[in-house]
């Protein structure tokens, strides 16, 4: 390790030299690192809301041929025959109200439960950071508000907010795994069923939750449950919850492969800007490295420095645009919402390693045929250059 360190001047040196046009390809590279982890955080996102796990075991009963939530009529009595299914754990009857049914990186979603049904079902899934339960039991427009959806309109405790033509009072703030409920507003069912039918609580609802009590069944248990109200008058269409979010956002999804292009575009620009610097670099310092061969260093080691070099300037830029990244998503927790449903994209870990670990790799490839000339070079033309 020692002997390592005495050739960081040499690899540190030629970047010194020209500041201007290090600070140039370390701004370029950074930007570039910044568009490729934002595309991975996409990505990430939209594999986590529609790629089902095996033990997911949630289905999503609603309205057929229907697809905003506005359109989506059940009546709420459809909940006993559902639960008498046989493979049905549990089905929850939900009102969804949403402020914008299109696409957008600002939506409010309502979702009205059972007060029982929330308490029992859904409230052990949530972790409570601020507020409680109690509070929320106790006023009829009471709402508990997911994290996400607190963070992105500054919510507290206390506040009282309006949106989708609602006014409701924050009782709680919550925290979950689950995407859904990060970007959700639970408020009581009679709440969102008497301000849709004023007078009195209507009876209807906008979908199901069913828990099945084995994974392997979803299939087998969505079908007879489309087959039991196959001939009422408000037929369904269940799916897979992962599988319903991966429908109703199937433009999102799209646009997220679309974004896996720009993901690589950033990476060819990283090689580009890192070669480009590297063998202007070299151009300009030929005598240099012709002096170090004279020393006594073999070709392989003045490749072996050129190549380091390429491998910082990707992890000094890969790593001003990862950091950058991470705080923008985490600090901005975008996301893209549409039917009431939410991909958000994924601050983590994983985009982050994702972007700076191709910066550092095209860094040291881009850096590898500029490194093989210099170190194959003839020493007295190089030594008689300017």
């Amino acid at each position: 390790m020692s002997r390592l360190a005495r050739f960081i001047p040499l690899v540190l040196r030629p970047l010194q030299r020209r500041p201007a046009a290090t600070l140039l390809t370390l701004g370029g590279i950074a930007i570039a690192t910044f568009l490729l982890v934002a595309v991975r955080a996409i990505d990430a996102g939209v594999r986590e809301a529609t790629v089902a796990g095996p033990d997911d075991r949630t289905l999503i009963v609603y309205r057929a041929n229907r697809f905003c939530p506005f359109t989506s009529r059940l009546p709420q009595h459809y909940t006993a025959r559902i639960a008498a299914i046989p493979g049905v754990e549990s089905a929850i009857p939900m009102r969804i109200t949403v402020s914008n049914c299109r696409a957008s990186l600002d939506v409010v979603t309502f979702r009205g439960v059972p007060t029982a049904d929330f308490r029992a079902s859904i409230a052990p899934s949530l972790e409570l950071v601020a507020g409680g339960l109690d509070g929320w039991e106790r006023r009829g427009d009471a709402a508990i508000v997911g994290e996400a959806l607190a963070a992105r309109r500054g919510l507290a405790v206390g506040d009282r907010f309006t949106a989708a033509g609602l006014s409701v009072t924050v009782a709680g703030i919550a925290g979950s795994d689950l995407p859904q409920d990060r970007n959700a507003a639970f408020v009581h069912l009679p709440f969102l069923q008497e301000a849709a039918e004023a007078g009195g609580t209507g009876g209807e609802v906008t979908q199901f939750a069913v828990t099945v009590d084995d994974a392997s069944r979803l299939a087998d248990v969505a079908a007879a449950i489309d087959a039991e109200f196959a001939r009422d008058s408000a037929p369904t269409s269940t799916r897979a919850e992962k599988a319903f979010v991966a429908r109703a956002a199937a433009d999102l999804v799209e646009l997220a492969r679309f974004a896996n292009w720009l993901g690589w575009g950033a990476l060819v620009a990283v090689f580009a800007l890192v070669a480009n610097a590297i063998a202007a670099s070299i151009a300009d310092r030929s005598r240099d490295l012709a002096i170090l061969q004279t020393l006594g260093f073999r070709p392989g080691l003045v490749t072996g420095l050129v190549v380091a070099e390429g491998a910082l300037l990707g992890l000094a830029g890969g790593s001003l645009g990862s950091i950058a990244a991470f705080a923008t998503l985490r600090l901005g927790r975008f996301g893209l919402t549409t039917e009431g449903l939410t991909i958000e994209f994924d601050a983590g870990v994983g985009p982050v390693a994702i972007g700076l670990a191709a910066a550092i790799a095209a860094g040291a490839v881009a850096s590898l045929l500029p490194a093989a000339r210099a170190g194959s070079r003839d020493i007295v033309p190089a030594l008689r250059s300017a």
